[in-house]
C-alpha cells in the first residue's frame, strides 16, 4: 500500500481526475474533514478524512517544514 502520511499544503493525486481535466490537488485544510484545491481550476472541494484516504492515490510534492 502507498505512503498514506499526508500534510497541510502538500500536492496530491486522487485516483480519478477532476472535470477540468487536473489531476493535482493541493490540500489546504486538515481536521476530521480534509479540503483540497484543484491546481488547474483552483476549485476547491471538502471531503471527510477517510474518504480522502480511500481516494488518494499518491503524493506529488511534500510541503516543507
Amino acid at each position: 500500500m502507498a505512503d498514506k502520511t499526508f500534510g497541510l499544503n502538500d500536492i496530491v493525486q486522487m485516483k480519478k481526475p477532476h472535470p477540468c481535466g487536473e489531476n493535482r490537488w493541493k490540500i489546504i485544510r486538515m481536521g476530521m474533514d480534509i479540503r483540497i484545491k484543484c491546481m488547474g481550476c483552483s476549485h476547491s472541494v471538502m471531503i471527510p478524512r477517510k474518504e480522502f484516504t480511500k481516494k488518494m492515490k499518491k503524493i506529488i510534492v511534500k510541503a516543507e517544514a
